[in-house]
C-alpha cells in the first residue's frame, strides 16, 4: 500500500499538511465544546449566574461547531483533490506499464484482470485515501486527546471506558481476521465477471447464431452469484459491527450516568454540582473516544479491500518486462529491407515443446517471401518474432544486419508495416484509422491516406460512404464488413511507407478478384520494400519470389512455386488440395 503513495504528486504534499493542521484544529474545537457544556451546566445550577454568562458560553460552543464544520469542508475539498489526483496518476502509470508489457505478461494477467486493476482496484485505493486521510488522522488524535482529558476525572469512569474500548478492539480484530482473506476472492471474482461479460460481447454474433444465450446466461449467473455471495458475507460480517458499536456506546453512557448517580449521591453538597458537571463532560469525551473507534472501524471496513487492490496494482507496476528495449535508433549499415533468420527456435514461456525449430532463411530488399503450412505449423508465430511480440528462444533474427533485440522498439516498429491476422479498427474515422500511430517521418497527410486507400482497394467502398474519409468507424469496425476492415488495415501499413511489410493471413476475407488486383497494385507500390506474407491460399503466394513451407514447426521447403512443386511433397499436397494438377501446371 505504502509503495503506491509515491504516486502522490508534489503539489499534493502542501494540501496534505494543511489537512493535518485543520484536522488537529477541528479535533481541538470538538473537544472544547464539552468544557463549555460543563460551564453552562454549572452556571444553570448556580443562583448567582447571569443569562449573559450562559449565552456567552453557548456562543463559544456555537463558534466551535461552526469552526469544526468549516474545517471539515476545507479538508473534504483538499482530500478529494488529493485522491482524484492520485487515482489519475496511478491509472496513467498502469496504462503505460500495460503498453510496455510483452505478450507473455499480458497473457499472464489476462486482459479482463488488467481492466479491473486499472478501474475497480484504483477506485478502492482512491476511496481509502479520500476518506482515510480524514478519518485515519482524526480518529487516533481524537481518541488520545479525549483519553488524556478524562484520565484525571474518575477512576471508575475511566475503567468503564477502558472495558468498552477493549470490547470494540476484540470485535474489530475478529471481523478483520474473518473478512480479510475474502476480499482477495472478491477482486478475483470481479475479474471473472469482466471476463465473461467481455467474452459475451465480443462473441455476440456466435452466441446468437448458435442459440447459446441460455448457456452464456448460466455462465454469467454462476460467477455473478459467487461474487454476490462473497460480497454479501463480507457486508453481513461488517454489519454486525454497527449494532455492537452503538450497543457499547449506549451501555457506556448508561454506565457513566449510573456510576455518576452513585458518586453524586455519596458526595457532599458542595461537590455535587462539580461531579455533575464532570459527569456531563466525561460522557461527552467518552462518546468522542467511542466515535473515534467507530471512525477507525469504517477505515477497517475499507482497508482490507484497498490493501488487496493495492497489491494487485503493484503486481502490474512491478512486473518484469521480458522484452528488453535496445539502444539502436538508426540504421548505420548500408543495407535496408533485409531480414535474416539464423537457426531460430521458439517455444512459449512455460511450454515444454518448441513451436519453431531451427528456422533459417534470408529475405532481401524488394523480395516477396511467403509462408505456407498446415494450421498450427507456426507461420504466425514466426513472423510475430520479427516485431518482437516475443523473442526467439534460440538463434538470431537480423534486420539490416542488426539483431532485432538491439533495436529500440519504437524504431524497429517504425520500419515495419504490420497487418495482423485479425483486422483491428479503432473508434474514429476512415482517415484516423489509416493514419494511425506515430512514424519517424511526418504523419501521413490527406494525399498519402488517399493513395494508401486506393492501393489497398478500399476506395471502392470508402467513396460510397456518406462522408468518405471522414466517415465514422465504430470501435472494432463493427459497422463495416470483414473484407473492408482488412483492406483498411492494409492501407494503414501502406501509409507508413515502411521498409518491411508483414501480412499475417490478411487476404483471407477478400474475394479472389479483389485479392488478385490488390496483390498486383501492392507489388508495384512496395517494389522497394520487403514483403512477408502468411497465407493459406496457393493463389495468393504462388508468384512470390520465395516460398517457405512449414510443417510442425520445421522448415521443409524453400523455393519458388515451380521449384517446390517438384521437390516439396508437403507443398504439393497443399496445392493439390486447393487447385487441380492441370491448373498447377498452367500457373
Amino acid at each position: 500500500m505504502l509503495k503506491l503513495f509515491k504516486n502522490l504528486q508534489k503539489k499534493d504534499i502542501p494540501y496534505a499538511i494543511i489537512c493535518v493542521a485543520l484536522i488537529v484544529f477541528q479535533v481541538w474545537l470538538e473537544l472544547k465544546m464539552p468544557d463549555y457544556m460543563s460551564n453552562i451546566t454549572q452556571l444553570v445550577q448556580t443562583r448567582a449566574s447571569s443569562m449573559t454568562s450562559i449565552l456567552k458560553e453557548g456562543g463559544y460552543m456555537l463558534l466551535c461547531a461552526l469552526g469544526s464544520l468549516l474545517s471539515a469542508c476545507i479538508v473534504g475539498y483538499f482530500t478529494a483533490n488529493i485522491s482524484a489526483s492520485f487515482s489519475m496518476k496511478t491509472r496513467e502509470k498502469i496504462f503505460r506499464k500495460v503498453e510496455s508489457l510483452g505478450m507473455e505478461e499480458v497473457k499472464k494477467f489476462s486482459p479482463s484482470s488488467l481492466i479491473t486493476r486499472t478501474t475497480n482496484d484504483v477506485t478502492q485505493v482512491e476511496m481509502l485515501i479520500g476518506m482515510g486521510l480524514q478519518l485515519m488522522i482524526k480518529a487516533p488524535i481524537t481518541a488520545v486527546w479525549a483519553i488524556t482529558k478524562i484520565l484525571n476525572k474518575s477512576i471508575e469512569w475511566s475503567a468503564i471506558t477502558a472495558i468498552a474500548v477493549v470490547i470494540l478492539l476484540i470485535v474489530i480484530s475478529v471481523l478483520m481476521a474473518i473478512v480479510m482473506p475474502r476480499f482477495k476472492i472478491v477482486q478475483k471474482l470481479i475479474d471473472k465477471v469482466n471476463l465473461v461479460t467481455r467474452e459475451n460481447l465480443t462473441g455476440i454474433r456466435v452466441v446468437r447464431a448458435f442459440n447459446a444465450e441460455d448457456y452464456q446466461e448460466e455462465k454469467f449467473e454462476k460467477v455473478n452469484n459467487d461474487l454476490t455471495r462473497t460480497q454479501m458475507f463480507n457486508q453481513k460480517a461488517f454489519n454486525i459491527l454497527n449494532p455492537i458499536m452503538y450497543l457499547v456506546m449506549y451501555f457506556l453512557t448508561l454506565s457513566i450516568y449510573f456510576v455518576g448517580a452513585i458518586l453524586i449521591d455519596a458526595a457532599s453538597l458542595s461537590n455535587k454540582i462539580v461531579l455533575f458537571g464532570d459527569m456531563i463532560v466525561f460522557s461527552s469525551y467518552a462518546m468522542q473516544v467511542i466515535m473515534s473507534f467507530l471512525m477507525l472501524a469504517m477505515i477497517f471496513m475499507m482497508l482490507p479491500r484497498a490493501d488487496v487492490s493495492a497489491k494487485r496494482i503493484n503486481e502490474v507496476l512491478d512486473a518484469k518486462i521480458s522484452i528488453k528495449d535496445g539502444d539502436i535508433t538508426e540504421n548505420k549499415n548500408n543495407i535496408t529491407g533485409t531480414i535474416e533468420f539464423q537457426n531460430v527456435s521458439f517455444k512459449y514461456p512455460d511450454a515444454d515443446e518448441y513451436i519453431l525449430k531451427d528456422i533459417s532463411f534470408t529475405a532481401k530488399k524488394g523480395e516477396t517471401v511467403a509462408f505456407i503450412g498446415s494450421t498450427g505449423s507456426g507461420k504466425s508465430t514466426l513472423i510475430n518474432l520479427i516485431p518482437r511480440f516475443y523473442d526467439a528462444t534460440d538463434g538470431k533474427i537480423l534486420i539490416n544486419g542488426i539483431d532485432v533485440r538491439d533495436y529500440n522498439e519504437n524504431y524497429l516498429h517504425d520500419i515495419i508495416g504490420y497487418v495482423p491476422q485479425k483486422a483491428v479498427m479503432f473508434s474514429g474515422t476512415v482517415s484516423s484509422n489509416v493514419a494511425y500511430g506515430e512514424t519517424r517521418k511526418s504523419k501521413p497527410n490527406k494525399k498519402k491516406i488517399e493513395e494508401a486507400v486506393k492501393v489497398s482497394q478500399a476506395y471502392e467502398f470508402v467513396s460510397k460512404l456518406d462522408k468518405k474519409y471522414d466517415s465514422h468507424i465504430a470501435q472494432g469496425g463493427t459497422n463495416i464488413s470483414g473484407g473492408q476492415k482488412q483492406r483498411l488495415s492494409i492501407a494503414r501499413a501502406i501509409a507508413r511507407d515502411p521498409e518491411i511489410y508483414i501480412f499475417d493471413d490478411t487476404f483471407s476475407a477478400l474475394d479472389y478478384k479483389t485479392d488478385l488486383i490488390l496483390r498486383k497494385e501492392l507489388k508495384k507500390y512496395t517494389k522497394d520494400a520487403t514483403s512477408l506474407i502468411v497465407a493459406q491460399r496457393i493463389g495468393t503466394i504462388m508468384h512470390a519470389d520465395k516460398i517457405i513451407v512449414l510443417d510442425k514447426g520445421k522448415c521443409v521447403g524453400i523455393g519458388t512455386h515451380k521449384e517446390l512443386l517438384k521437390k516439396c511433397k508437403v507443398y504439393k499436397e497443399i496445392a493439390l488440395s486447393q487447385i487441380t494438377e492441370e491448373e498447377l501446371n498452367n500457373a
